[in-house]
């Protein structure tokens, strides 16, 4: 049984769907924007799906103002809680992501089970025990928010110092109401007809047969097949994709490096001749092989992605060829096994530089939820964001 102390679902009102149908429409006109912007080469889509989710981000973040300012004016409920069990889940900071199971008794209420994660540190991680007594805060229409009250009152850890608690059976717990299936499809509604508007205004550049059409600015897209990897590799000059066949990984010992090798190694003013060891040779008009810039890298399981800087364009790129593939495997272990992922089910690698630093964030998915770490140019992890 899941406890919801009477609150009301959420994401059932009116104004919430419309939130949600917005949502998924921005996320699916930006999606779509920066894949058809690549394909067709035209900056400014691409840099519209770059700009669009960052302005309703903010949008989204001033028009809540009123409601945290509300939130934030009601006066917590305070209570007395027992710890049933504990687990640090991660942190090579300080401050460690420790997830509480407790027993919650208010004065006024019967007693409940909830599960939060709080930071808590190093220093203070042996006070707290299962069966210890906290002093707890909630707000009284969100009991699912519990937040350990650190340092408390005098005569509320007086209170707790003397308190003998009962544990809360575990199915009597309470959760955050769920978002339901309307609100769930009115977002996939709006992502699926945000993308189609997009593809719809550009289906001609997308889909015109005759190459004369519309200018082009690099040759014609190259499709090669490895059948000894069973592999496809598809390049243009906006993006390149490496695909690789059933029972392979990215993550297998030097396949990254091929894959990204393959993909940016193009050519120069001319055609290069090729050596006995794969190597390219300029000829005496000083051709040879380049090396090409990226704005994006994305590394799933057997998929590598790759969006290329436009020539002349001043959107933050980096060579890709930089990037230390050495360091990815270690990097997804990492994240499937320190972020509260009990089960993961798929992992994405994405580099990029559009905070000005080379970023490199793993994220990972499983019945628990996302959760996601970040490393710097080095693959040194720089922060983590558990599940929950």
């Amino acid at each position: 049984m899941t406890i919801t102390a009477g609150a009301p679902p959420t994401h059932s009102t009116p104004a919430a769907l419309a939130r949600g149908f917005l949502t998924g429409g921005v996320a699916g006109t930006s999606l779509a924007a920066l894949v058809v912007g690549g394909i067709i080469e035209r900056v400014p889509l691409f840099v519209a799906g770059l700009v669009v989710p960052a302005v309703y981000g903010l949008l989204l973040f001033l028009a809540g103002a009123p409601r945290r300012a509300r939130e934030a004016a009601v006066v917590p409920r305070t209570a007395l809680a027992m710890i049933e069990s504990l687990k640090a889940i991660g942190g090579e900071s300080s401050d460690v992501p420790v997830r509480f199971d407790l027993t919650v008794a208010p004065d006024d209420e019967p007693a409940y089970r909830v599960e939060i994660t709080q930071d808590i540190n190093l220093v203070d991680l042996p006070d707290y025990r299962p069966r210890g007594i906290l002093v707890v805060q909630y707000p009284p229409d969100r009991p699912w928010r519990v937040r350990i009250v650190k340092r408390p009152p005098l005569e509320w850890e007086e209170r707790a110092a003397g308190a003998r608690l009962d544990s809360v059976p575990g199915p009597a717990t309470v959760s955050e109401p769920p978002e339901g299936c309307a609100f769930g499809f009115v977002v996939l509604l709006g992502l699926l007809l945000g993308a189609a508007a997009v593809i719809g205004l550009f289906r001609a550049d997308l889909f015109d047969e005759d190459a004369t059409a519309r200018p082009s600015f690099s040759s014609k897209p190259s499709v090669a097949s490895s059948s000894s990897t069973s592999s496809t590799t598809v390049v243009s000059s906006a993006s390149g994709t490496v695909a690789l066949g059933p029972g392979q990984s990215m993550l297998d010992k030097g396949e990254l490096r091929r894959a990204v090798d393959s993909l940016t190694k193009g050519k120069g003013k001319g055609v290069g001749e090729g050596n006995d060891k794969g190597e390219d040779k300029g000829n005496d008009k000083g051709e040879g092989k380049d090396k090409r810039a990226a704005l994006t890298v994305v590394v799933q399981e057997r998929l590598l992605s790759v969006v290329f800087s436009p020539t002349g364009t001043q959107a933050p790129q980096f060579d890709p060829g930089s990037l230390p593939y050495e360091r990815f495997p270690a990097l997804v272990e990492e994240a499937r096994t320190t972020l509260g992922i009990r089960s993961p089910q798929t992992w994405q690698i994405t580099a990029d530089r559009l905070t000005g630093s080379l970023t490199i964030r793993v994220g990972v998915t499983g019945p628990e939820g996302a959760a996601s770490l970040e490393a710097d140019g080095q693959g040194k992890v720089v922060r983590r964001t558990p599940a929950g």
